[in-house]
């Protein structure tokens, strides 16, 4: 028999002791943690890099990756036609707005309603298979809960199961809760379809909808972030980082973008429009036209214009502010980054790494050449307004906290190892040192999470002035910064991209990580420095498009490295021939799901429309993954263990069996 340090043990036990109160009560939980143990592991899906594709993303959790489109097939196959089937999953996905659509087309609707529930329930049945009937309950709304548990776990084989199951579906639809019913169980459905939602990062910027995206992850079941560059941005901005607040703002007018600003947050750009048209309304703006994708393409001319005309505005504040700051920390090495002090505004010319290259334009009417990056007195008073309109924004500040409760720089899950873009390293493959803060070096996993606690210094209530400010001083570094693990490039080359036309000064020299990331060696170098065991194991990133077009492949060392950005954004639609992708992980291994564009939600509605999607395997186990071989497994057998010994101290008169109070 093994044995115990009870004494030593003795303050946990007694607590241990309220929940479970006798030798039955633990006995009972052992036996049910043991049978969790043995149950096949939940489906986890990995997706990165949505930037604001609120419509995809939505449908994409709706649909499970095409797994509850799978599943009907499966339970179906010939016995529904394809349509019906399609109508289905479409009820599914969109239970409320479907329904109107069939009462409108139905005849008979109480002869629908009794045939779909029956389908809804064989449905919901097969998804919630792999789960406890705890874990299934605690899913259930409350207002169905009795009544779906008994259609899930009835079946109608045996004659008087049938009739009864029957009387309850009937009396549903005589109760006039049939609609209520299905959507509820809809719900269900969506819900148990995926067991853990990680999201990798840049969930702002590009697309229209990050607020709504955002709305939903706050009442998502069970998910978690690993923070992108842009998500990072826009905390910087919330922060109250000047420099990332206007960044976000030209991202916003670059890509024709500002529902997310105006419509989501209620940022006022008025100021600013007043502003560009004033100071800019002779300066035909040519290198500041939004990109023609998304927004740009419906716009007008007097928009796109005026949109043009903000843009240049926010620019040259943003190279001013960005170049105070860099000033203000030379330990950030960035100096040559202060660019408008590198402009001969005479002669029109900009010096960059000791070469001087022309400017489609110099006129810059706020620059005073003596000193660049001050200012102007009109450019202060509007930074102060839109400084103001950030951080009095309730809804922004409350999606940033729910990033901060559900995020960090990296996570590992079930031996794999999540972040965003890189872990900085050497030429030679090794893990580099980063200094966050002055005389403060990291590498590797340390860095990770030492950059993430400065993330959180930012935003604490109890920080230090000093470490406050200068926390928020470096969401501006973690943006593009050159050794920034968010980032990890030689330079953000905005500025050339605006003003030099010679390409060659666009060029962003990559970090050695996405250099060697293909190099097996390397990537085993970097798992074990996170402490990951064994060989089924692997980081999963996103951040750099992966231009299917081009040849590039996900799946890079060996099938030890898979990046998962397909291109969500439709800005990206053309580079990666593709529109997404979704990495599942379920019990018999991974899958690469790879998204065709999705068309809109009113479209899946009306004509039954759904992203197409095709699979890739990309690893498959030899046998069936159980619970037993996850995180949760390893926490489970701890309790085991822990109730084992509450027995031993039971058994042995260390602790006395109480009844428990009614």
């Amino acid at each position: 028999m093994k044995q115990y340090d009870i004494n030593h043990d003795m303050r946990y036990l007694q607590l241990l002791a309220q929940s479970f109160p006798s030798i039955a009560e633990a006995s009972t939980e052992i036996i049910n943690l043991q049978a969790i143990l043995n149950l096949p592991k939940g489906t986890e899906h990995f997706l990165a890099d949505i930037h604001g594709e609120y419509e995809a993303f939505l449908h994409v959790l709706k649909n499970a990756s095409g797994n509850i489109k799978r599943k009907v097939n499966e339970l179906f196959g010939n016995t529904l036609r394809e349509q019906d089937k399609r109508e289905l999953c479409t009820l599914i996905y969109y239970p409320e707005q479907k329904l109107e659509q069939v009462k409108q087309r139905e005849a008979d609707i109480n002869d629908w309603y009794h045939i779909t529930l029956h389908q809804l329930v064989a449905v919901c049945r097969d998804v919630s298979s792999k789960y406890t009937r705890s874990k299934v309950r605690k899913s259930l709304p409350c207002d169905f809960s009795y009544i779906i548990q008994e259609l899930l776990h009835e079946h109608t084989e045996d004659h008087d199961k049938a009739a009864y199951v029957n009387v309850i579906v009937d009396t549903i639809i005589s109760t006039g809760r049939a609609d209520d019913f299905i959507v509820a169980i809809a719900n269900v459905i969506q819900r148990l379809a995926i067991d853990q939602l990680h999201i990798l990062g840049d969930i702002y910027d590009r697309g229209p909808g990050a607020h709504i995206i955002l709305d939903k992850m706050r009442h998502y079941h069970s998910w978690d972030i690993q923070w992108g560059n842009h998500d990072v941005l826009w905390m910087g901005a919330a922060a109250g980082n000047d420099a990332c607040i206007c960044n976000v703002i030209r991202l916003s007018l670059r890509y024709a973008n500002l529902a997310t600003l105006e419509e989501g947050y209620g940022i006022n750009l008025i100021p600013l429009a007043t502003f560009a048209m004033d100071t800019y309304g002779n300066d035909p703006c040519e290198e500041f036209q939004p990109k023609m994708t998304g927004g740009a393409a419906a716009m007008d001319d007097k928009t796109k214009r005026l949109t043009s005309l903000m843009h240049k505005a926010i620019a040259v504040i943003q190279f001013k502010i960005e170049g105070q700051l860099i000033a203000k920390h030379p330990e950030w090495k960035m100096d040559g980054r202060r660019l408008f002090e590198y402009v001969n505004y005479e002669k029109g010319t900009v010096e960059i790494d000791g070469k001087e290259y022309e400017m489609s334009t110099c006129h810059f009417p706020t620059i005073d050449p003596e000193n660049p990056n001050k200012l102007s007195e009109e450019e202060e008073i509007l930074m102060q307004k839109l400084h103001h309109s950030f951080m009095v924004c309730e809804k922004l500040h409350k999606h940033i906290r729910t990033m901060l409760q559900h995020g960090c720089m990296y996570a590992i899950f079930n031996n794999n190892l999540l972040f965003h873009a890189s872990c900085p390293l050497n030429e030679d493959g090794t893990l580099k040192e980063v200094e966050i803060c002055p005389g403060e070096k990291y590498s590797g996993k340390e860095l990770m999470h030492h950059t993430g606690m400065q993330i959180r210094t930012a935003f604490q209530q109890d920080s230090d002035p000093d470490e406050k400010q200068y926390a928020i001083d470096y969401f501006l570094y973690l943006w593009c910064g050159p050794d920034s693990p968010l980032f990890d490039k030689s330079k953000m080359a905005t500025f050339e991209r605006y003003f030099i036309a010679d390409k060659e000064t666009h060029k962003e020299e990559k970090g050695y990580y996405f250099k060697l990331r293909d190099d097996e060696k390397v990537i085993d170098h970097i798992m074990d420095a996170f402490g990951l065991k064994g060989e089924n194991r692997h980081i999963i990133n996103g951040h750099v498009p992966v231009r299917t077009l081009k040849g590039e492949n996900p799946i890079k060392a060996n099938g030890k490295l898979m990046v998962i950005d397909g291109g969500f954004s439709k800005a990206y639609h053309n580079e990666t021939g593709i529109a997404g992708y979704t990495l599942v992980y379920h019990s018999r291994g991974f899958q690469l799901v790879q998204h065709e564009p999705f068309t809109s939600a009113e479209d899946a509605i009306t004509r039954g429309t759904d992203i197409k999607s095709t699979t890739q395997i990309v690893e498959m186990s030899n046998r069936r993954m159980l619970v037993a071989d996850t995180d949760i497994g390893q926490d489970l057998r701890k309790q085991i263990e822990d109730l084992q010994e509450l027995l031993y101290a039971y058994r042995h008169g260390y602790i006395k069996e109480t009844e428990r109070k009614k």
